[in-house]
């Protein structure tokens, strides 16, 4: 499966390229508006020498303060099936949580670019179980105290093309895959038992995406930017569906630099068969996010190829 990560990266940049060598050159030449020095219309700019707007490069890193809900279940592959466990619920996790995340975005042409992105979040409980709880190789029983662990990083590459491009806003499609690394896992305090035992099980979920997206200026300082992705497939033992959504309102600051604030929703359920052990994860985060932006490079629509 990391072999169909790694070709998918390959493809989308070859795509990009040649999207890159194909794209269309920008009308330039119109003639100059008449400039009023003494005019304080806040409309009366041009959107494509704005500095935090359609540049070659952007970086962004910030926060991300999620509202979890998380539905597992571990069985064995000889037929045992584990209890399905609800995290918050069951084994005490806390549904809120912050975390740090970071994207990194190369418009390469007028209609092309290429976005990664990277998001991780440790999570971990202890509580006494109020019920007996199957995971894995072991049965957890009632009035038992554990230590439980949920560890997830998520890594995603994305190909956007614009459709429809005007000074002030585009419109585009998207394709790209969430890739989706967990470690969840739960054992018996130490000082419970004779022999303490735990069980783990971890697995990587290549999960491809379908979307759109829409960038705006809405002033001169302020932008947004929505987008939707959805997709359900299997993949060998992998089984997923994704839906994910980000509606983010940009300010800028001072010249190349901004800040963010937005509202993002990952939801993922996925099922997995690994050597031993059988899977499956239900997990769904949704939170404000607020962040820095970065933009540098050249103006990609003053730039002709």
């Amino acid at each position: 499966m990391k072999n169909l990560f790694y070709f998918l990266i390959v493809s989308l940049f070859c795509l990009s390229i040649q999207a890159q060598t194909t794209s269309e050159i920008p009308i330039e030449n119109s003639l100059p508006a008449i400039q009023n020095d003494n005019s304080e219309n806040p409309q009366d700019y041009d959107a494509t020498d704005l500095p935090w707007h359609d540049r070659r490069f952007k970086v962004t890193a910030g926060a991300f303060f999620p509202v979890n809900n998380t539905e597992i279940e571990v069985g064995t592959n000889n037929g045992n099936r584990g209890t399905k466990i609800d995290l918050e619920n069951d084994l005490g996790f806390s549904k809120s949580s912050a975390s740090f995340m970071a994207t990194f975005d190369w418009r390469i042409s007028k209609r092309s670019r290429l976005g990664f992105e990277y998001f991780a979040l440790d999570r971990s409980s202890t509580k006494t179980l109020e019920k007996d709880i199957t995971f894995g190789e072991n049965t957890y029983h009632i009035n038992t105290r554990v230590t439980a662990f949920f560890d997830v990083q998520i890594a995603r590459i994305a190909y956007g093309y614009a459709f429809l491009v005007k000074p002030k806003y585009e419109i585009g499609l998207l394709i790209g895959a969430h890739v989706l690394f967990t470690d969840l896992g739960l054992r018996v305090d130490a000082n419970q038992a004779v022999t303490e035992y735990r069980d783990s099980f971890n697995f990587t979920a290549p999960l491809p995406d379908v979307g759109i997206w829409g960038e705006f200026v809405l002033t001169k300082r302020f932008g947004l930017y929505v987008n939707a992705n959805y997709l359900a497939l299997k993949i060998d033992d992998i089984d997923g569906r994704i839906i994910s959504y980000n509606l983010s309102l940009l300010y800028n600051v001072h010249k190349n630099f901004s800040l963010t604030a937005g509202y993002t929703g990952l939801n993922f359920k996925v099922d997995a068969v690994e050597k031993r052990l059988n899977g499956f994860l239900k997990w769904g985060y949704n939170g404000p996010t607020l962040a820095a932006a970065y933009t540098f490079g050249g103006h990609i629509k003053l730039n002709k190829h």
